[in-house]
């Protein structure tokens, strides 16, 4: 059974696409944790450990399903040949966690592109040269911010993903927060890249926050002003993370997180 989170009228669905190492050590991905942080991280979320003491990552992307319809965060490291392939276990599950959840791509109507890192893009555009949008019905949503720092997070993303959604009128820019439909708002999170954004789910006092890279480890939920050196600006991405785990925390917050064990975590 895949791992749900029911808040008000909303199932959020963790849909597994992949499990892997991390391509350097993570001492050399977080290089200000110190032992006694990393202890604390390892019994929080010991999965992130694998036997060979390598960092291991879940890949996953989430839906959001209502009446309303279906949003989906995130678009996992795609199939084999993907952009991700470099580093990232291809090909990727996100079509059977999707088919397991009783969701068709065609169901999906918004997808919400946290980032342009290609383990969040991967199933986006599919088909190499016949590239099409393999959610055929979904407007796909991006800061415009992100889209404006293509050339230096990854120019070839432009011809890959970018150029085909725009060919089928399913690119939808936003600057800044956005309502997605009633309950369900894209906030921009700016920091590990420069149009980073999350999604927030809320009914009531209960609320999810599907983080993207927000936060990749466990070890930046406990020391959040923790630099990964894979941020395109740390000061900025430490102010987007603190923000989220501090001020939004009135009432129940729950984080729904690619990279953790865990695909829930009660903040």
């Amino acid at each position: 059974m895949l791992p749900t989170l029911q808040v008000g009228p909303y199932t959020v669905i963790a849909l597994a696409d992949g499990a892997g190492p991390f391509f350097s050590p993570r001492e050399e991905a977080f290089p200000g944790a110190g032992a006694e942080q990393w202890a604390a991280a390892d019994r929080f979320d010991p999965g992130a450990l694998d036997a060979d003491g390598r960092w291991w990552l879940q890949f996953r992307a989430f839906a959001i399903r209502s009446d309303l319809g279906v949003t989906l965060v995130d678009a996992g490291i795609g199939p084999a040949g993907s952009p991700a392939a470099a580093w990232a276990p291809v090909p990727g599950a996100l079509p059977a966690s999707l088919a397991a959840a009783g969701i068709e791509p065609s169901d999906v109507d918004t997808v919400v592109l946290t980032h342009l890192h290609t383990d969040h893009v991967g199933w986006a555009v599919v088909g190499g040269e016949q590239a099409r949008p393999f959610f055929p019905n979904a407007a796909y949503v991006l800061q415009r911010a992100e889209l404006d720092a293509i050339d230096a997070i990854n120019p070839q993303l432009r011809s890959s993903v970018i150029d085909p959604l725009r060919t089928t009128d399913q690119l939808r820019l936003l600057d800044g927060d956005a309502v997605l439909r009633d309950g369900e708002h894209a906030f921009a999170t700016p920091g590990h890249t420069p149009g980073h954004q999350s999604v927030l789910v809320e009914s009531g006092r209960e609320r999810v926050a599907v983080t993207g890279d927000l936060l990749v480890h466990a070890i930046q939920l406990l020391h959040p002003e923790l630099a990964y050196v894979h941020e395109a600006d740390p000061a900025q991405a430490r102010t987007s993370r603190e923000q989220v785990l501090r001020e939004r925390a009135a009432g129940a917050l729950y984080l729904a997180t690619p990279h953790l064990t865990e695909a829930f975590i009660a903040h």
